[in-house]
Order: C-alpha cells, then structure tokens, then sequence
C-alpha cells in the first residue's frame, strides 16, 4: 500500500511540471483520503523566493526544508 508522499517530494515534482526553482513551491497541506490511494494538498507557488519567506508563516518554512542527509553512524 503506497505511503503519503514526502513533502520534499511533492515540492520536487511540482517544480518539475512546472518548470519553476525548487525554492518556489511551497506545500502548505496534504492528506491522504481514507479508503483511497490518492492525496490531495494545497501548494503555493512563488515568483521568488524571498516572497515566499515574506509571505509564508515559519511553521510552513519549517515543514518545507529540504531534508538533511543524516550523518552515517559508527559502528
């Protein structure tokens, strides 16, 4: 059964069909449907960046960082 898709994901592909920076598009929500494979969302698309900070609140800058690789452990 497919998970709900990565915020960094989706960020990817709608710049991709967009043909937009990474660093514009914004997921403000998503929700997978109960009983469905399908997820529907709400994304935001900026001119620029630096709009986006002005306009989008910190929760939503948080949740769209692109993810860190994390460091491998030692063993």
């Amino acid at each position: 059964m497919p998970a709900t898709p990565r915020r960094s994901e989706v960020r990817r592909d709608i710049a991709v069909l967009l043909k937009t920076e990474l660093d514009n598009v914004w997921v403000k929500r998503q929700e997978t449907l109960t009983g469905t494979h399908r997820t529907v969302g709400l994304v935001h698309v900026y001119d620029s960046p630096e709009t986006a900070m002005l306009v989008e609140p910190e929760h939503i800058i948080l949740r769209n960082r692109t993810p860190e690789k994390e460091p491998e452990r030692e063993e």
